[in-house]
């Protein structure tokens, strides 16, 4: 048992608002109060049941995908459904367009769900499941945006050259201080999307809302409207999830 409490300890300093995604096996060592030999072997043993990951760059230890795993297996029951997906279908109705829930993974964005308009003739597909890096698009930017100062810088240094960093920073400054993302045609010829992070409790990044769609004749006035529509859906799913802001 105290093995499974030491595990379920590093679990929870990882996935703690408090702190920071990914830790050195020092830090974890400290805020578990255990010699770095022991929490060695308790990594390690963790790693082989995929509990947590390490990036092999940084050495720095953050929660395994096993837990999204898990979580998507009982997706169906679980009260985030309930609070989120009919939101989603009702900004579906509204807006006409293929609408994508994503979570960020590590230097990734996971697309967990995704509702397409029957109304639509042309529909942008992206398939559930796909990765994306976190720097691409408008969801993932959203995402960036709103994590912790030290975290998106971690992930930033790990997607993009140094040349590169500046111009990606003033993006997530400008998107943070909007409240949504736009992208245009940055994984596929014609299209578009905007979107909108969701917040828990803490103001803490939990994934991103978004709105696909082809922008062959994209009017001014249809952008602003998405964007009022993806916002005010932004906004509603943060406040079920406690988010006060």
């Amino acid at each position: 048992m105290q093995s499974i409490d030491r595990a379920m300890s590093v679990v929870k300093i990882l996935s703690s608002n408090s702190t920071e995604s990914w830790l050195s096996i020092t830090e974890l060592s400290k805020k578990c109060e255990l010699p770095v030999s022991s929490m060695h072997r308790l990594l390690k043993s963790m790693i082989k049941h995929e509990m947590i990951q390490q990036d092999e760059r940084t050495k720095l230890y953050g929660l395994g995908t096993v837990w999204l795993e898990y979580g998507l297996q009982v997706y169906d029951t679980m009260d985030y459904v309930s609070k989120i997906r009919p939101e989603l279908e009702r900004l579906v109705h509204e807006v006409e367009e293929s609408v994508y829930l994503s979570k960020p993974i590590g230097t990734e964005a996971l697309i967990i769900e995704r509702i397409d308009s029957e109304k639509s003739s042309i529909r942008v597909y992206d398939q559930l499941g796909i990765r994306i890096p976190m720097h691409i698009g408008a969801a993932n930017r959203v995402m960036l945006a709103n994590m912790p100062e030290k975290q998106a810088d971690t992930i930033i240094e790990e997607v993009l050259p140094e040349q590169e960093r500046p111009k990606l920073r003033e993006i997530l400054s400008e998107t943070k201080k909007l409240g949504y993302g736009v992208s245009h045609s940055e994984r596929t010829e014609g299209t578009s999307s905007v979107a909108v992070p969701v917040l828990s409790h803490s103001g803490k990044a939990e994934g991103a809302v978004s709105i696909s769609f082809v922008n062959f004749n994209l009017t001014d006035s249809r952008l602003e409207f998405l964007i009022e529509k993806v916002v005010e859906t932004g906004k509603r799913i943060s406040a079920k999830l406690g988010y006060l802001g």
